[in-house]
């Protein structure tokens, strides 16, 4: 009775590649050990040298696991104000170019031992699991929640053959989320999977809730901000910028038409952009094109004290689910400007929060918000954007703040003989088609023609060394 729940939280990035999936796990699994009533193991990918080469900034990388970890612990251990007491681990993966994702490579539910599996957390339970081939998840562990993250099928609309793709991807998503995450029959959901704003592909039965913070040294600046303004100071010196990934599907496009169409509304303004990617050119030379002053800077940390003195944090992007830099510029204390689309939801509720439903209506919010200065940010909402208020949410979605399933007592409205039959079949149905993906997911020619990296079933040589796994057998030679 007295033993600590155990929390595994799978991952499919890790820094210093900032994307969401690399920073908000790592907090979560942070505030998550932060009372010490559970044990958390963070379990992140692990790349070769050639892909850590392609995939984190600013030429970083690591010669081992153990000196990734020292780099991911220092800068986490740098940004919270306790000591975070989570474990951390590797599995083996390989970054895919076409897909500009991290894949996991091999099973990576043998990185936790039995003993330890109670329940397990998957940061894009979709993408974990395209190409899973190994022990089923729900066989491991007593509770599998799945937490979306990403909007897929609007990153592939925008592909060649997009509509089509976005179909196919839908069914897949749908497939491998029902197969590998719990169902919970005596609960208000049926599936536990966690979607962050409704902007996310719609699963049955999900529930849209908001399991992410901001980082506290965003909350630092908003406070230090908001008492320059009762002093009376000037505290926001610059006007209105835009920070992302610069590619077109980041919101760039929406950002770049807008200030075309509209350029003769903003006369004498200036928008700063700050974004690396692949875009950069492409990006540099629209902006070029416009009659007034919008400056292309590299990207850099959002945290970075260049940003602190910017008022308007303009956001027309429509692919995120929940923008973690709307979160932190709020956080800050700035006024956004931003479109009225289900990934933006959570935010309606801050007075900052400036929604536009059209172009006329962006060009009035983005000139009233460079007119005026923010409201100042409430005790209660300023928790709202924390990793504290977070973690409850998460906690309560998930039901991992109630009493343990194994002394739960169900209470189920049918009788028992009339429930059983359906269950059995909804369960015999679902164990057919997990037992279809597995056999599909260990054929070479199948998992390439549907678009798994290749030799991707088994970590090879290399990777095992690194990770000081079992080196694969090497097969004989016929004479």
């Amino acid at each position: 009775m007295s033993r600590k729940q155990h929390i595994a939280i799978f991952t499919t990035a890790s820094l210093p590649w900032m994307t969401g999936t690399a920073v908000n796990p790592l907090f979560r699994a942070a505030y998550l050990t932060k009372d010490g009533d559970r044990e958390v193991t963070l379990v992140v990918p692990w790349l070769s040298l050639d892909d850590q080469k392609l995939v984190y900034p600013n030429n970083i990388t690591f010669s081992s696991s153990q000196e990734h970890e020292g780099y991911i612990r220092h800068w986490i251990d740098t940004r919270i104000d306790f000591l975070s007491m989570f474990n951390l681990k590797f599995y083996p993966a390989k970054f895919s170019r076409d897909k500009r994702s991290i894949l996991p490579v091999g099973d990576i539910t043998i990185t936790i031992p039995d003993d330890e599996a109670d329940v397990a957390v998957l940061e894009e339970p979709e993408h974990l699991n395209w190409y899973h081939h190994g022990r089923r998840w729900k066989s491991k562990f007593r509770k599998v929640i799945g937490i979306i993250h990403t909007n897929y099928l609007e990153y592939v609309k925008r592909e060649k053959n997009g509509q089509l793709l976005s179909l196919v991807l839908k069914y897949a998503n749908s497939w491998v989320t029902r197969i590998y995450c719990h169902r919970a029959y005596f609960t208000v959901l049926l599936f536990l999977v966690i979607r962050l704003s409704a902007a996310t592909q719609d699963y049955p039965r999900s529930i849209v809730c908001n399991v992410h913070g901001v980082n506290p040294k965003f909350l630092d600046v908003g406070k230090a901000k908001y008492a320059q303004l009762q002093s009376g100071e000037p505290a926001f010196t610059k006007g209105a910028y835009y920070i992302g990934k610069m590619v077109w599907s980041k919101g760039y496009k929406e950002l770049l038409n807008l200030l075309t169409w509209y350029q003769n509304k903003f006369s004498g303004i200036q928008v700063d952009l700050y974004g690396s990617g692949e875009d950069s050119e492409e990006v540099q030379q629209a902006a070029k094109n416009l009659s007034f002053a919008v400056t292309v800077n590299p990207g850099r940390d959002h945290a970075d004290p260049t940003f602190h003195d910017y008022k308007v944090f303009i956001n027309p992007s429509t692919t995120d689910v929940v923008c973690t830099t709307t979160a932190e510029a709020l956080a800050m204390g700035k006024i956004v400007v931003c479109a009225n689309h289900p990934s933006n939801d959570f935010f309606k509720q801050f007075p900052n929060c400036y929604i536009y439903n059209d172009g006329e209506e962006f060009v009035k919010l983005t000139l009233k918000a460079l007119a005026e200065e923010p409201s100042p940010l409430s005790d209660e909402l300023r928790h709202e954007l924390s990793w504290e208020a977070a973690t409850q949410r998460f906690l309560a979605a998930a039901e991992l703040d109630q009493i343990d399933d194994a002394d739960r007592t169900p209470t189920p409205k049918r009788s028992f003989s009339s429930s059983l039959k359906p269950k059995k079949l909804k369960r015999n149905m679902e164990n057919a088609s997990a037992y279809i993906h597995q056999k599909m997911s260990g054929i070479e020619v199948a998992r390439r023609a549907f678009g798994a990296i290749p030799k991707s079933l088994k970590p090879d040589e290399q990777q095992c060394r690194e990770l000081g796994l079992v080196l694969p057998e090497k097969k004989k030679r016929k004479r």
